[in-house]
């Protein structure tokens, strides 16, 4: 069989280059998650060198994944807030030992695969609400701006007020940053193929001529090593049963289920993956697959995986099918090689194509039916709130939660359904006992 017929290349209106390019792209989006998992956990007690490794593994093994089994331009990598949540919450914070950690991902990874393979997972999809769905998708998009002109310091924190302000606007990642976004622009208007990763490419060579934060040691390839400190199948399972743990894991386990169901629909809808019932084209096997990716999580030593919401980057220059995915994962895996090359890509590089698709995913707000003032109201809520709290569980949890009181205040009872509001009400009350990250 084909490549062109296994990933129904035709069928999707896509080519094996197109492919290829939205792979690179998205790797490109999303490698700095190998240099920010690490340095989370570094900080925490886990070794620096053996998480690299493992979440290069993560994110290939389960990209790879993903791609043949869900045939879905979705890559999957370690999650950046259930980084933070490992590392500040449960080590740091609760004073729980790293492989009693690793044993409550492993377990949260179990769960999720569970709650996903008998068909919960995708009952609550079924049940999101087209407004908050597309709210999610906007709120998202808001988020990913927000999150990469911080990361190059066009907006920072502001210690009075308001809590951001603009930052230096004249530094040298700002302005390569919005260079980098206007160049994206304009190549896009002029339909040049895979723009985006060559604004990321151009970037990163003037970051080497001119930046001298950017340095090329000289050192290209390293053999990984799992010898020494690794943590490699080093999780206490035992421990991480204890009472004391257990409310940790069953946050870490709501925070991904709405987490990266939500991030799903919104690539998906992105990737124009969503059927004429509103459904996902493969949902189910995309929601699987990022939930047997954190069991991988648990067993290599580093923090719970997902789908990431990057993977849009892909989407946008064209990825349609889980080739993109596939070559995502190989990339990771090469990039066990080449661990000295992973500080090289300046995140002022990526930054710009985050910021584009940030910005195409506004576009969900033409889809809100005003005509539904309720629902459109109740989207634009979950949307304002995932980047006000820099949460996107919280966003979804109010959205929902307006959802339904907006209903039963405009007495249109008819429009509510039961899974909604079974929803609503464990969210709201997943957040009312403090078990929210």
């Amino acid at each position: 069989m084909s490549l062109s017929s296994f990933f129904k290349l035709g069928e999707r209106k896509t080519t094996i280059r197109q492919e290829i390019l939205a792979g690179l792209t998205t790797f490109l989006a999303m490698v700095y998650s190998v240099i920010v998992v690490p340095n989370m956990l570094s900080n925490a007690g886990f070794p620096a060198e053996s998480v690299f490794i493992a979440t290069c593994l993560v994110a290939g093994l389960g990209s790879i994944f993903i791609g043949l089994w869900a045939n879905v331009p979705m890559a999957i990598g370690c999650a950046i807030s259930l980084t933070a949540f490992t590392a500040f919450s449960l080590v740091l914070g609760q004073g729980i030992s790293v492989p009693v950690a690793l044993g409550a991902i492993f377990l949260m990874g179990v769960l999720f695969t569970l709650i996903s393979v008998t068909g919960i997972r995708a009952w609550i999809l079924r049940n999101l609400p087209i407004s908050i769905a597309h709210g999610a998708g906007i709120g998202i998009g808001l988020f990913l701006l927000l999150i990469a002109a911080n990361g190059v310091g066009l907006v920072v924190s502001n210690e009075a007020g308001l809590p951001v302000k603009m930052g230096e606007f004249t530094s040298f990642p700002v302005i390569m940053s919005l260079l980098g976004l206007a160049a994206i622009i304009g190549l896009e208007r002029r339909k040049i193929k895979g723009s985006i990763l060559w604004v990321i490419i151009a970037i990163t060579v003037i970051g080497l001529i001119f930046d001298s934060n950017v340095k090329f040691g000289g050192e290209i390839f390293k053999l990984p090593s799992v010898s020494g400190d690794s943590l490699f199948f080093s999780m206490d399972l035992m421990g991480a049963l204890n009472a004391a743990v257990l409310p940790a894991v069953f946050a870490l386990v709501m925070t991904a289920v709405f987490d990266a169901t939500g991030t799903i629909r919104a690539v998906a809808g992105q990737a124009d993956l969503i059927d004429q019932d509103g459904q996902i084209i493969h949902g189910g096997r995309a929601l699987t697959s990022d939930s047997v990716s954190s069991i991988f999580s648990g067993l290599f030593g580093t923090a719970p995986a997902a789908v990431y919401i990057e993977s849009a980057a892909g989407t946008a220059v064209g990825g349609k099918t889980g080739l993109t995915a596939v070559v995502v994962g190989l990339l990771f895996l090469l990039m066990l090689f080449f661990g000295p090359l992973a500080f090289l890509v300046p995140s002022y590089a990526t930054a710009p194509a985050l910021m584009y698709v940030g910005l195409l995913m506004l576009s969900n707000v033409s889809k809100l039916d005003f005509d539904d003032f309720v629902g459109a109201m109740s989207g634009l809520v979950c949307a304002v709130f995932i980047v006000l709290t820099a949460n996107i569980v919280t966003g979804i949890m109010l959205g929902f939660a307006g959802l339904v009181l907006g209903r039963v205040m405009a007495g249109e009872f008819d429009e509510l359904n039961a899974g909604t509001v079974i929803i609503a009400v464990v969210l709201v009350a997943f957040y009312a006992l403090g078990y929210a990250i």
